[in-house]
């Protein structure tokens, strides 16, 4: 099986021929801490022979300084690249290793086993043709086990290999090997995972990963590298599947050449081929399809290319060109499953951008629908989604977009969900299928709009945004602000926080997925109020960044105004009108801003009151002036 070939110093040329013929596979090990990911995969380099005199020497010398198994080679260095993780003896970022038998090419992914980087087991095994659920027996089937089973079949690697390791550590017993095999067979029943293969082994020693182990005779499977070099993978899959390719740029080099670039999702693409852009949906036939090389006569799914069109239609970045005979499906609102990847929680009603192949849209999720329990696959009720939880969610979004169900392909039914203020990857998720809905409504548009209503009235709409918190004079201000502005003849509308939390949003409490559903509501009422015309001013604690962000987004460039009435903290305090304060000290009032709930100040306001400089009909001149210089009066 070793790597090493004689063809390789008689004759180069024939061996990188058949090298480059050989099938390749992609696989992932997994698993909870200390099973044994990586000592398996610098077990299978060792084997394979594919390091060098200098890098065994290297892992020789780091063994002696960092291992876990005395004067032997620690085979998990190979692997464990980062100082912390050899200094922790644990795998925090995904290592990727390339090595090859005489049978076949391997890409392995080495995925870490703690809780807090489940989200980087996600990125490995997105790609994944077989993945190796490592157990430790002598701990036998743990939480992160089943954690990682679940995300293995809901990603929907088709090959699961159970290997129990550290056979050794129970005296090779059979009993043990039977009852871990028994624990997991029951638990993948009620996943739905059926293609399984359990091998019994130690990575350390070397039992049953390149040879049958004679210390296991009780065992007639086969063993790990025998499994990886025949199992079955079906590589032309996806070229089976419908044609779909998302545009990730539009090649426009001179006058005489517009194609269109990308690299196909899945199936195969011919000159003469009818296609279909999404989501314009308009149709065409291609015309030729580029590369750097030349023209091909057809291109399959994982090539990319350059595809140019026989008729001029519009199509760009992030759209989608498929088959026209099986186009792809349009949507904007989805039922999906979530993977949260952040220690920020999800919650229903912020907003994220959602990138779904080369498209970047904004998202909503509107509605958690449960929460899955990974260690016993209950559906529970969740108003959020902490750090490596998993749920069914509603998600809605500002446009449509092309997409299959992520069962139906894995490229196009798949997203991330990054955060608009970091712009950190905080989720991972996949389209089980549209929402009836949002294909049964549209926008009704009509001939009077927000620019009639706005002339009508001699003014520009726009949103003045108070945030502040409790006690630093918002309300007051407002209304100092309105009376000027409806003395100069102006129309306007106050939106206070306690007023709406009396009828619009009397449903809602004060917890942080509460505070941002109110934000939201509020948003889109003033963004209703700006199409009629009006000016809206609100008066809210409007605690965090994201949800401010929202409202801004919500509405047309310059319509949103943001307005910190900076008050301390003591003094809002040491005024405490409605003694809210006070009720907040004594543990009364829970989730309240400033005391036991953040607020995060605005950076970068439009305007910043410091209510200690000035007094509230002062600080009501200062909005009114600088309406004036943004020619909103």
């Amino acid at each position: 099986m070793a790597h090493s070939s004689e063809m390789i110093s008689d004759d180069i040329v024939q061996y990188l021929k058949d090298h480059e013929q050989k099938s390749l596979l992609r696989f992932i090990t997994c698993g909870s801490v200390d099973d044994g990911k990586s000592t398996l995969i610098g077990r299978l380099l060792f084997e394979s022979k594919l390091l060098f005199e200098d890098q065994l020497a290297a892992v020789e010398a780091e063994s002696k300084k960092f291992g876990t198994q005395g004067d032997n080679i620690d085979f998990a260095l190979l692997v464990d690249g980062l100082a912390a993780e050899r200094e922790q003896g644990i795998t925090i970022d995904v290592a990727y290793r390339f090595f090859s038998t005489d049978k076949r090419k391997f890409i392995v992914a080495d995925t870490p086993g703690h809780e807090q980087y489940t989200r980087n087991m996600v990125t490995g095994a997105s790609t994944a043709d077989v993945a190796i659920l490592m157990v430790d027996a002598r701990r036998g089937i743990l939480t992160q086990t089943r954690r990682h089973s679940y995300l293995a079949s809901l990603i929907g690697i088709p090959h699961i290999v159970v290997a129990i390791n550290k056979m050794d550590l129970v005296d090779y017993s059979e009993k043990t090997y039977n009852q871990i095999r028994e624990d997991y067979l029951e638990f993948a029943k009620q996943i739905g995972i059926e293609n399984i293969t359990f091998i019994p082994m130690s990575a350390l020693a070397g039992d049953n990963i390149t040879e049958p182990s004679n210390n296991m005779t009780w065992y007639h499977g086969t063993t790990l590298m025998g499994y990886l070099e025949t199992v079955q993978v079906d590589d032309e899959l996806m070229q089976k599947a419908p044609f779909r390719m998302a545009v990730q740029w539009v090649n426009r080099p001179n006058l005489d050449f517009r194609g269109f670039a990308g690299q196909l999702a899945s199936g195969v693409v011919k000159p003469g081929d009818r296609i279909r852009a999404l989501p314009s949906g308009k149709e065409s036939t291609i015309a030729t399809i580029s590369t750097y090389d030349g023209d091909l006569p057809q291109a399959v799914a994982g090539q990319s290319v350059t595809l140019t069109l026989n008729d001029e239609i519009d199509i760009s970045r992030g759209d989608m060109i498929t088959s026209a005979s099986e186009p792809a499906s349009i949507g904007k609102q989805f039922e999906t499953t979530i993977i949260w990847m952040h220690e920020e929680p999800l919650m229903p009603g912020r907003t994220y951008l959602m990138q779904i192949g080369t498209k970047t849209v904004t998202a909503s999720i509107t509605d958690i629908k449960h929460q899955v329990n990974v260690n016993t696959m209950e559906h529970l009720a969740a108003k959020k989604l902490d750090l490596n939880g998993i749920g069914e969610c509603n998600i809605s979004l500002d446009q449509d977009i092309a997409f299959d169900s992520y069962k139906a392909n894995r490229d196009t039914g798949s997203f991330i969900l990054i955060d608009r203020m970091t712009n950190n990857t905080v989720g991972a998720g996949l389209i089980n299928f549209a929402l009836r809905r949002s294909t049964n409504i549209t926008v009704q548009h009509t001939e009077v709009n927000k620019a009639v209503r706005s002339t009508l009235k001699s003014q520009k709409p726009c949103v003045i945004w108070l945030t502040g918190l409790s006690g630093s004079g918002k309300s007051t201000i407002a209304d100092l602000v309105e009376q000027k502005l409806l003395a100069s003849g102006h129309h306007t509308y106050l939106l206070d926080g306690d007023n709406v939390r009396h009828g619009l949003n009397n449903d809602l409490g004060f917890t942080d997925q509460d505070r941002v559903e109110n934000i939201r509501r509020i948003a889109e009422v003033a963004k209703l109020m700006v199409d009629a015309g009006l000016i809206v001013l609100t008066s809210f604690i409007s605690p965090f960044q994201a949800e401010r962000k929202m409202a801004r987004d919500m509405l047309d460039e310059g319509e949103f105004i943001e307005i910190y009435v900076n008050t301390p903290l003591e003094v809002a305090e040491d005024r405490d009108v409605k003694g809210l304060y006070k009720k907040a000290r004594r543990g009364e009032l829970k989730n309240f801003t400033g005391i036991d709930s953040p607020y995060e100040a605005p950076e970068q306001p439009d305007l910043n009151l410091k209510t200690l400089e000035m007094t509230p009909e002062e600080a009501a001149d200062k909005v009114i002036e600088l309406l004036k210089q943004k020619a909103m009066i």
